[in-house]
Formats: structure tokens, C-alpha cells, sequence
């Protein structure tokens, strides 16, 4: 029995030597003089900064862990430490420092469960957080510490979130993007074409523009970086120079989905404003500050435009207008081009809390966007919603492990649905922020499972029977990738043209685009549901026309068509792709009109030229019906045009039934671009 009280006595004994609180005196360290001198040195520059507020704890932080270094055991160095990781970007370091300034020193201070549960919490341990929230409410000082007492019935409601996210992950890769876009340095913000093609990202580099770093916050200044895909590989960075970047802050917000518009995020002495800049040729025009109703004095952070550049939604404080701090609004355009006052998109996407980073998916409807509020596991979580015939559905999480409990922000996702990028810190990172790309696997494939009964049996007489699998089909944006380089027919010139975007049964214009002038290449997002009519114009050429019918229940396609337009020469050709009639009928549909306006332009603004309109069939039917149904389809094209002004001495029709196949009748693809409508230039 005494050798056993021995034993406790001495273990009771290293465990107060262990876990015992040193502070920076001489008693503690009697025989290294100098080192403790240089350390309380460090600890004295690190309270000055300490004290002018959370934009100097980085700064505070490298002297407290010079300190550090001399002496690892003392409660309130180590307490401070945890506040200064905390208020950055190294969020879960701060845990270790909390734990161990509550094991050397319990009340350290009447906060320290509080932050105790906080990196709890940022480590994904549930329970454990919850028990140190639910402790902190009885160490908590009721007046100093009013507002995290207020924090912990919401934060333990994340807890509870966070749980069940975990317990049900999604079906995804979470990969670094590598070397060539991530460093040492923090890089956020990744914005991408509909295509993937391009990558363009914020970071804080020591080749910022200017050189400069920021005093208040600490690290370089923001610059926008530029990185191509080739051959399934990124590109190394580059910094896109001016005049988007500035001395300045200079910040990534998002890219239309050509990848020829961008918006970006200029720090007007505080007041955070949007901008717009367009890629002309090889070239970026000077950023533009967006319409005064969009900017206001509050600080506006984040933006995105619809497919068809007619809508815009952004993030602002604004707090006439705000359900809680930052809000979601919206604004359109009028019919001369202005944006009008923005709204609120409403209480089904905003929060009491802060909501950020907005984008909206090349399909035109998929609203993805960060919240501190709906059912967040912490900080803010990456949120989707779908908007159906006006209304937004009830945001979803985008679940565990792509959110965190810390914050998960500025996520996009590319055209197919099957890639998304946003940055996030982790321990395979580079630096302070990389960017990381998330490979979306869809549901798991379920098991084929035997009972015991089965299992016996097999071994006499093994199942023959082949089982076919449901197939697995990985959740896909239903959108369309219309995408090419358009050229001269003749010298094979890449051309700037004009992309008129048409939505043929409303005959109404959804968009103009033009081709970089550089490249010649256009990129356009066609979201399903429409029949789609697409008019390529350039001066001095005819017009080139595409149709396309995209049902909602088409899912993700990609589609490459290099268009090459013809000079306005005599003999030259030009389908018109978007003439509509009836199945074995001559009467103009009302889709035509867009195709048949273009027309009468081209006419008008060529007043000498004379044509030929031209019907054509497919082999089915008798050679006498084809011959006329072509005649008077043709002739209903001449009978518009006159009726719109065009003299009838201009022009000529002809039909020509089934005698000039421009594809194979042997399948219905074919016999359909058999089936055309076609202007020949007959003198100008």
C-alpha cells in the first residue's frame, strides 16, 4: 500500500511539472539570461500590435511565436496565439493553442471554453464542441462577453447540422490544382469559361503590380493571374498586367461563359465597387465601374450575368434593401440597355445572416452562392438553387466534405456539371489558400448482395444468370456548349463577328455576342427548354444562320461548329437554316420571322442586289409533290418579302424538289438538311 501512495505522489508530481504554467521570469528559466530577454522583447512588440485590433494579430503572431519557440508552456501566450490564428486564414491552428493555454491555466480567461469549442468545432469534432459550447455558457462573462453568449445556440445548431452532413458525404475528388496556379502565396477567386478553357484567379504575390504590400491587412496586394488549359493540363500563371491590375487591390469576381466579359472587385478607399472589363482581341479594356444603381456607397463584393447578359445578381450591404448584413439583389436590363433598380431576390436565398459569392451556372437557372444561415455546418457553406418558372427553390448544402466548418466560398462550377473549383486551405496545400478542383462522381453504384441461403447454393449449383446493373449517371447541367472559330470561306481570315442569339418561337432576341477579333473564336451557353436560332454576322459577309432544338430534357453537350461566311459576291449560296414550315406544308411558321427580318436588312442594305430564293426536298414522296411543295415554299419566302417592302423585280423563287441533296437521304439527319430553304446572289 505505500509503494502504491509512492507512486501516485511522483505521477501526481510529473503531471504538475508537465502541465505546469511558466511564465517568462527568471525563476522559470534561471540560466539562460539572454534568451529570456529576447523573449519577453518579442512578447512586448507583439502586445503593441496586439492591442491596435485583429487587422495586426499576422504581425503579432510572428513575434508571439519567436516567444514561443523559447518558452511553449505558458497559458497566456498561448491564449493569444489562438486569437491570432483564429482571426486568419490558419483558422484550425488555433485549437492546439487554446487547449493547451486551458490545460496549463483553466481561467485563463472567462472566454477560454468558448474558443476551446470553436476549434473543436473547426475540426469537425461535433460532440466535443457542443459540450464545450454548453459549458462556455457558465463562464461566459454576461456583459464583455454578451455576443458570443448570443453565438452559441446557432453554432451548436451547426454542430448539429455538421453531423448529419458528415454522415451522409458526397460522391466527389477534392484535388489541389497544382503548381502551376497554387504557391507559396494565397490564391482564391477561380473563375472559369463555360469550357474549361480558361482560368483566371485572384493571389497575393510578390510580383503584385506596384510591388506593395498592405499595411492594414497585411500581405501583398491582390493582383488577377491568367491560366489556359491545354491538353488536360493548366498552364503556368501569369499576372494579366494592366490596366486591369493596379497598384491596388485587384480582385477576381466572375467571367461570362465566352470567357470575353469579366467582373472585377476594385477597394475604393473602403468602399468595395464592381467593375467590367472586355476582352478585345488579346487585349482587356480599362475596367468600368458597373451603373451607379448597382455601386452604391455600402460595399457591393460579388456578381454574375446570366447566360443571355440581361440579368445581373450581385452582393451588397445595402441595408435599405437587406434582409440581413450581406444580400443577394438583381437587376435586368431595360430595353435600352440600362440596369434598373435592383430587388432583393427574397427571403427563400437570404438570411438574417451574410450571404456571398454569387454565381449562376451557365444552364441559366442554377444559382450557387455562400451563406452563414440555412443549415451552414460553419462559417459560410456553398449553397444551390434551382429556378423554376419564376420561383427559387429551397437552397441545398452542397454537403460534406466540400463544405467545412470553416468558410467555403467563391465556388464555380463548369458547363458540364461535372467540375467544380473554389479555394479552400488543407493540409496538402501550398500556401495559405489554394485552389482546389472538385470532381463530381454522382450517386454509388449499389451493391449486389447475397443472403446466407444464396451462398450455399451457389457452391452446388453456381448462378448463370447475368445481372445488369442500374446504370450511374453523374448529376449533369442540362446545357449546351455551342463553341467554334469563325472565318472568311476564301482566305480563311478569322473574322470579329456579330452572334445574334435568338429564341425562335417567342421571336424575340435573348443575346449578342461577338468572336474575339484576335482568334476569331466564340463560345455560347444554350440552356435547354428553347428552339434556338443563332445569326452570325460580319460586314461586308452574308449572314450564316444555326438552328437548334433543345428540349429541358436535354442533358450536357458540347458542340463544335467552325463557321465560315461568304463574301456578298454574285453565286454565292446562304442556307437559311431558320425558315420554318409545317411537315408537307408551305405556310410560313411564325418562328421564321427573325430568319426573314435578317433577310429584308441584308436587302435593304444592299439596294441593287437581286436573289433567288430556292426550296428544296428530301427523296421521300413522288418527284411531282417535291417539285411543288419546293416551288411554293420558296414562293412564300418571295410573297414576305415583298409584302415588307422588298420590289418584287429583286427577286426570283424556284423550287428544285429533290434535285440538289446537300446530304445523304439514307438517314433522317441527312433528309433533314436536304429539306432547306436556300439565297443565291444573282447580281448586285
Amino acid at each position: 500500500m505505500k509503494n502504491g501512495v509512492i507512486t501516485l505522489f511522483f505521477l501526481f508530481i510529473t503531471f504538475s511539472l508537465f502541465s505546469q504554467n511558466k511564465e517568462f521570469t527568471k525563476e522559470f528559466f534561471p540560466n539562460d539570461k539572454e534568451g529570456l530577454k529576447a523573449a519577453n522583447a518579442a512578447i512586448k512588440e507583439g502586445d503593441k500590435l496586439y492591442m491596435e485590433g485583429e487587422h495586426k494579430y499576422p504581425f503579432a503572431l510572428n513575434y508571439y511565436l519567436t516567444a514561443q519557440n523559447f518558452n511553449p508552456d505558458n497559458a497566456e501566450l498561448n491564449y493569444k496565439i489562438g486569437i491570432c490564428y483564429y482571426h486568419s486564414s490558419f483558422k484550425v491552428k488555433c485549437f492546439e493553442h487554446f487547449k493547451k493555454a486551458f490545460d496549463l491555466k483553466p481561467n485563463i480567461s472567462s472566454d477560454i471554453r468558448f474558443y476551446l469549442a470553436r476549434g473543436y468545432h473547426l475540426k469537425a469534432e461535433w460532440d466535443k464542441a457542443i459540450a464545450e459550447y454548453n459549458a462556455a455558457k457558465s463562464t461566459l462573462n454576461t456583459k464583455e462577453d454578451a455576443d458570443k453568449l448570443a453565438q452559441i445556440p446557432k453554432l451548436i445548431q451547426e454542430c448539429n447540422h455538421g453531423k448529419e452532413l458528415e454522415k451522409k458525404p458526397v460522391r466527389v475528388f477534392i484535388d489541389n490544382i497544382g503548381t502551376a496556379i497554387n504557391t507559396k502565396f494565397p490564391e482564391y477567386g477561380p473563375i472559369i469559361s463555360a469550357d474549361e478553357s480558361v482560368m483566371y484567379f485572384t493571389s497575393r504575390r510578390d510580383n503584385t503590380t506596384g510591388g506593395k504590400m498592405d499595411e492594414y491587412l497585411g500581405g501583398y496586394y491582390e493582383d488577377i493571374y491568367v491560366s489556359y488549359k491545354q491538353n488536360g493540363k493548366w498552364t503556368p500563371a501569369q499576372n494579366i498586367g494592366a490596366p486591369i491590375n493596379t497598384p491596388e487591390h485587384d480582385a477576381t469576381i466572375s467571367l461570362f461563359p465566352d470567357g470575353q466579359k469579366m467582373f472585377i472587385y476594385k477597394d475604393d478607399k473602403g468602399d468595395g465597387n464592381i467593375y467590367e472589363t472586355s476582352l478585345v482581341g488579346n487585349t482587356w479594356t480599362k475596367p468600368q465601374k458597373v451603373d451607379k444603381v448597382i455601386n452604391t456607397s455600402s460595399h457591393e463584393s460579388s456578381a454574375c450575368l446570366s447566360p443571355d447578359g440581361k440579368t445581373l445578381y450581385f452582393v451588397s450591404t445595402r441595408p435599405d434593401l437587406s434582409i440581413g448584413g450581406r444580400d443577394i439583389f438583381v437587376s435586368t436590363k431595360d430595353e435600352k440597355g440600362r440596369w434598373m433598380k435592383p430587388v432583393n431576390i427574397g427571403s427563400t436565398i437570404n438570411t438574417p445572416y451574410n450571404e456571398e459569392s454569387v454565381f449562376l451556372h451557365p444552364d441559366g437557372k442554377t444559382l450557387y452562392f455562400s451563406s452563414q444561415g440555412h443549415n451552414s455546418m460553419g462559417g459560410y457553406d456553398i449553397f444551390k438553387t434551382v429556378n423554376n418558372n419564376g420561383i427559387w427553390s429551397k437552397p441545398e448544402n452542397l454537403g460534406w466534405p466540400i463544405n467545412t466548418p470553416d468558410d467555403d466560398v467563391f465556388f464555380v462550377l463548369s458547363a458540364s456539371g461535372r467540375r467544380g473549383y473554389y479555394s479552400s486551405f488543407r493540409a496538402d496545400g501550398h500556401g495559405e489558400k489554394d485552389i482546389y478542383t472538385i470532381t463530381f462522381l454522382g450517386p454509388e453504384k449499389p451493391l449486389q448482395l447475397n443472403n446466407e441461403d444464396n451462398l450455399i447454393a451457389s457452391l452446388v449449383a453456381p448462378v448463370r444468370t447475368t445481372v445488369i446493373e442500374p446504370k450511374v449517371e453523374v448529376a449533369k447541367a442540362k446545357t449546351t456548349i455551342l463553341k467554334g472559330t469563325i472565318t472568311d470561306a476564301i482566305t480563311q481570315k478569322v473574322l470579329e463577328a456579330e452572334i445574334e442569339l435568338i429564341d425562335n418561337v417567342k421571336n424575340q432576341t435573348l443575346a449578342v455576342f461577338k468572336s474575339n477579333a484576335a482568334t476569331g473564336k466564340y463560345l455560347v451557353s444554350l440552356p435547354s427548354g428553347k428552339n434556338y436560332g443563332i445569326a452570325v454576322k460580319a460586314e461586308g459577309y452574308l449572314f450564316h444562320s444555326e438552328n437548334f432544338d433543345l428540349p429541358d430534357t436535354a442533358e450536357y453537350n458540347e458542340v463544335i461548329k467552325d463557321i465560315q461566311l461568304k463574301n456578298v459576291a454574285v453565286g454565292s449560296k446562304i442556307i437559311l437554316r431558320n425558315i420554318f414550315f409545317d411537315f408537307g406544308k408551305y405556310t410560313l411558321r411564325p418562328e421564321s420571322t427573325n430568319e426573314l427580318q435578317r433577310l429584308i436588312k441584308l436587302l435593304n442594305d444592299i439596294p441593287s442586289m437581286r436573289i433567288e430564293i430556292s426550296g428544296h426536298t428530301d427523296n421521300r414522296g413522288s418527284a411531282e409533290l417535291n417539285q411543288k411543295l419546293s416551288e411554293n415554299r420558296a414562293k412564300a419566302v418571295v410573297d414576305y418579302l415583298v409584302a415588307n417592302g422588298i420590289s418584287p423585280s429583286r427577286l426570283e423563287y424556284k423550287g428544285y424538289g429533290k434535285d440538289q441533296p446537300v446530304a445523304t437521304n439514307d438517314t433522317e439527319a441527312g433528309r433533314q438538311e436536304n429539306r432547306r430553304t436556300e439565297f443565291k446572289i444573282l447580281s448586285r
